[in-house]
């Protein structure tokens, strides 16, 4: 008898026109869609079956998928995003939190808490200091540089 693991939930969000899905591009910066980028960039690191298509460039996509056609049919790109769990709409006409994408992903909040102070190798090591930097940016004993 073999044992499968389940895979965990598929994520794809299929969003309107855009000129770019960071929002860093135009002549606005759009907030919510560069929280929404640095989400999901957080979610693939750990692991997460997330995609997302944008209308402008992809719109294969939004064809090829039968749910999200018919979406499209009845409200229009003007409910866009949407936002499918496992072929399931979860979120539509907005960009879900990134609490609220963990949850359809399945993380546990206690998985969040243990990935957001991920190490990234860019601060030096100072042997016998523990913690570099108080709330307010300031420098500890260990110096300058140590943030």
């Amino acid at each position: 008898m073999s044992s499968s693991v389940l895979p965990g939930p598929v994520i794809r969000v299929f969003e309107p026109a855009l000129c770019c899905n960071t929002g860093v591009c135009g002549p606005e910066l759009d907030e919510r869609l560069v929280a929404f980028t640095a989400d999901l960039d957080y979610l693939r690191g750990l692991g997460v079956d997330i995609d997302r298509h944008n209308l402008a460039n992809d719109p294969g996509a939004f064809a090829a998928d039968v749910n999200v056609s018919a979406f499209l049919r009845v409200a229009g790109s003007a409910g866009l995003p949407v936002v499918l769990v496992n072929g399931i709409s979860v979120a539509t006409g907005r960009y879900p939190a990134r609490s609220e994408l963990s949850r359809y992903a399945g993380i546990a909040a206690e998985d969040q808490a243990a990935g957001a102070h991920r190490d990234l190798g860019l601060s030096p090591v100072t042997p016998g200091v523990t913690e570099c930097c108080v709330s307010d940016h300031a420098y500890t004993a260990a110096g300058p540089g140590c943030c």
